[in-house]
């Protein structure tokens, strides 16, 4: 263990002397966590919507005062007809149009039912999908506070039976940072921390320092040991930092332990920096050794681990191969603390399987690097 540590301290010295290291290391996470943080959004905002109204009543004027105030939709144009509408959605300048129907409120003073109309353009299938969502829950609450009845498939001339109330745990404004941040954090600590170690191994390769290193009094496994201690420091501070900065710009919460933070956090970095060891065992350029890292990390992490995508709408064999990602049972248990607040019984065997991954990786490190000594 004593040679273990020796290694870590040279090469935490190493790391101090190199800027690109240090760069890498503390400033790049930090850029992602920004960058990505605030570029990538499902919520939909600022839908410009055209409105045609047939009515031009108090009521009509309360119905469309509830679309623009509730934050998701701005007035975009008047139209007097469905051809002007048909030509902004057309030529993209608006999103939604409300098509309010004549005698609105003569009929709600009669008692009546009132369909109101909403068209969304329906060229990207999820925004349609959200603005719909956003203009049903506005017509449901107006059609308590003025009686106004929006148009659905399941409502009855007789009107509902049932009324339903939803409600919503551990994200209750449906805010989409809460379910993107910690895809991130598992993101960035990933990438960071195999870039990083793929690089270490590599750089003794082409200064000439490797031979030095074979010829002393040190086994495989001690210098895998020491060259993973001080990245594996330096990442566990960063990805603490980052999850701080998340709780900071993004409101991410904190409900469960942060021991257990910490220790899920432990794990997957110990896999992360064995796969980059693994990788610098192979490559025999810090240029091999870079794209090799991000083809490794970057790709697993945003498309298989149910960061933007959900594993079960996969097809099989795709799900099949999402086992051996680290970041897909990661994801679970750092949601699972952080939104949840969730104990060691619902997510232990994510832990296990981040355990088994860590220890196959730089297992796997060890054995190659012993081999290309002797």
């Amino acid at each position: 263990m004593r040679k273990a540590i020796a290694v870590g301290r040279k090469e935490f010295r190493q790391i101090l002397r190199d800027r690109l290291s240090l760069l890498i290391l503390m400033f790049v996470p930090a850029f992602f966590l920004l960058l990505y943080g605030y570029a990538l959004n499902f919520d939909v905002q600022h839908i410009r919507l055209a409105v045609e109204d047939n009515d031009r009543t108090s009521a009509s004027r309360q119905l469309i005062s509830a679309f623009v105030n509730s934050g998701y939709f701005d007035l975009a144009a008047y139209v007097t007809d469905d051809r002007d509408y048909e030509r902004l959605i057309d030529q993209g300048d608006i999103r939604a149009a409300l098509v309010i129907p004549p005698r609105l409120q003569e009929r709600l003073i009669a008692g009546q039912r009132v369909p109101v109309q909403v068209i969304v353009n329906g060229d990207n299938a999820n925004t349609a999908a959200t603005v719909m969502g956003y203009a049903l829950s506005i017509l449901r609450t107006s059609s308590t506070e003025y009686q106004v009845q929006p148009v659905s498939l399941e409502t009855t001339s007789s009107g509902p039976l049932i009324s339903v109330e939803t409600r919503v745990w551990y994200n209750p404004e449906l805010r989409s940072a809460l379910f993107l941040v910690p895809g991130l954090i598992a993101y960035i600590g990933m990438i960071s921390a195999v870039i990083s170690t793929a690089l270490s191994v590599v750089r003794e390769k082409e200064r000439g320092t490797m031979e030095q290193v074979r010829m002393a009094p040190l086994s495989t496994f001690a210098y895998i040991v020491g060259k993973t201690l001080p990245y594996f420091c330096i990442s566990m501070g960063s990805s603490i930092a980052i999850v701080l900065a998340s709780m900071v710009l993004f409101g991410l919460p904190m409900n469960g332990s942060w021991l257990l933070l910490i220790l899920s956090l432990s794990l997957y970095l110990a896999g992360a920096l064995g796969l980059g060891l693994m990788i610098s065992t192979i490559a025999e350029s810090q240029q091999a050794a870079f794209q090799m890292a991000l083809l490794a990390s970057f790709l697993p992490t945003i498309m298989l681990s149910g960061f933007v995508f959900p594993i079960a709408s996969m097809p099989a064999a795709i799900r099949a191969v999402t086992y051996i990602v680290p970041a897909r049972y990661f994801l679970v248990a750092l949601r699972s603390i952080v939104l949840k607040g969730a104990g060691l019984p619902v997510f232990w065997p994510q832990l296990v399987a981040l355990a088994v991954y860590a220890a196959l990786m730089l297992t796997m490190a060890s054995r190659r690097l012993h081999r290309q000594w002797t």
